[in-house]
């Protein structure tokens, strides 16, 4: 019989945690940057959900496995890092930011790749053991960080996007099903708000729950699993075609959003 009790208190601590957050951040907000912004439809809201997804889904995690809270936390971080220094380049997708690296610009977008990219790669060498698995483990976290990062272009499709992904991998055991619970609790915690167009998870959140969701395929997958899903993610973020089609193609249910989001990865839970 599977043990329930660590994916349930990890799903509950991680909604509670993110809630409790998020109200903390409005009650307090006074003076520092400015955390506005116009959203798709020229509404002005906030992005306090990003940080109090990112503390929170690094707090649960971190009871999980150390290695997986730093990726989270530094995927939040540079998400942080791209939401304010970066709230004024209208420059998208990893084709703009290296091409201005090429000139000699460091872009934020720039940061938050490399930074990502390298705590990605080394929260997969502690949680796998063979050379091979810690590469993909890498591509895997990353890449899941900057997929759920580029979904989120309408309100709720991030949120919606890490739910559906998120609660088949919680059907596994062990720290692959806690990693994905608390994903889901962080992101269910913030969805109402997202969808009523209140708050927005921006780069803070998104890539957040994007580590969280990746480092829960590395911990609950053997290579066969580690190698569907790298190849998953590479495919989805190369390029800005993800982007474009989100913006085009995809239904504005966010319910419909998840489905289609979940079929990237066929035959394959988190």
């Amino acid at each position: 019989m599977i043990n329930r009790r660590p994916r349930l208190t990890s799903l509950a601590l991680s909604t509670a945690l993110t809630r409790t957050a998020l109200t903390t951040l409005r009650a307090k907000a006074s003076g520092g940057p400015d955390l506005h912004r116009e959203n798709y439809a020229g509404r002005t809201v906030d992005l306090y959900a990003g940080p109090a997804v990112g503390v929170a889904t690094t707090l649960t995690a971190a009871r999980i496995h150390p290695a997986a809270a730093l990726a989270v936390a530094t995927a939040g971080a540079c998400g942080a890092y791209d939401d304010i220094a970066g709230a004024g380049d209208p420059r998208r997708g990893f084709r703009a930011h290296l091409t201005a690296l090429r000139g000699g610009e460091v872009t934020s977008g720039a940061v938050k790749l490399f930074g990502i990219s390298a705590a990605a790669l080394l929260a997969g060498a502690v949680l796998r053991e063979k050379a091979l698995d810690k590469v993909l483990a890498g591509v895997v976290i990353a890449g899941a960080a900057h997929f759920v990062n580029l979904v989120d272009v309408r309100p709720g499709r991030a949120a919606a996007a890490v739910i559906g992904l998120g609660v088949p991998g919680m059907l596994r055991k062990g720290p692959g099903g806690e990693l994905a619970a608390a994903a889901v609790g962080a992101a269910a915690a913030v969805l109402p708000d997202d969808l009523g167009e209140r708050s927005m998870l921006g780069d803070t959140g998104a890539h957040a729950l994007g580590a969280a969701l990746g480092a829960a395929v590395v911990a609950g997958n053997g290579r066969a699993g580690l190698v569907a899903h790298a190849v998953a993610v590479v495919a989805a973020v190369c390029g800005d075609s993800v982007t474009a089609a989100a913006r085009t193609e995809w239904p504005d249910d966010a319910t419909a959003v998840a489905r289609r989001v979940a079929g990237l990865v066929v035959g394959s839970p988190v």
